[in-house]
């Protein structure tokens, strides 16, 4: 296993990215929600939610736990898996980094067991989640450059200029 030999980013909607995985901004239910997990349940079709339901009735019963990650279809998608990630949500006092760190090392753990190569993350809890975009992109970037990994290219997909701007400094 290697670093990531290219990190690189784009700016539009991480369901029309055609990779070997799409990571899921998701919440905890794995049963869709809002933002990239609605986006993803919408375009990728009942398949996706089909698997996810399976994985709540059998090995995550009280949902997916902050940090983890697991892999379903990916549907309709231009891509062969979703891997799901539970990032925490930030609060002033008390929010742990390593927490979000470990949506980004989990999901490319979950990549290599799957054989991926080529990764699209989004920029995960910097929605209704509220981690600050800056330090949610130094965290995303220093993880995934200290990650070993089979993964060949990590794409970050970011849906606006803030988010793009604020990855494009961390990538310098």
């Amino acid at each position: 296993m290697t670093i990531p030999t290219t990190l690189t980013l784009v700016q539009g909607d991480i369901t029309r990215q055609s990779v070997d995985a799409i990571v899921n901004a998701a919440n905890s239910s794995l049963l869709g929600g809002g933002g990239v997990d609605g986006a993803i349940h919408r375009r990728g079709g009942p398949a996706i939610l089909a698997e996810c339901r399976a994985l709540r009735a059998s090995r995550y019963g009280k949902g997916l736990p902050t940090g983890r990650a697991v892999a379903t279809t990916a549907g309709e998608l231009d891509a062969r898996w979703v891997i799901h990630t539970v990032g925490p949500v930030y609060q002033a006092s008390g929010s742990d980094p390593a927490l979000l760190a470990s949506c980004y090392r989990e999901s490319l753990r979950v990549a290599d067991e799957l054989g991926a190569r080529t990764v699209a993350f989004p920029a995960i809890s910097t929605g209704v989640y509220r981690w600050p975009m800056d330090d949610a992109a130094r965290i995303a970037v220093e993880t995934l450059r200290n990650t070993p990994t089979i993964v060949e290219e990590v794409r970050f997909v970011l849906f606006d200029d803030r988010a793009y701007e604020a990855f494009a400094r961390q990538l310098g």
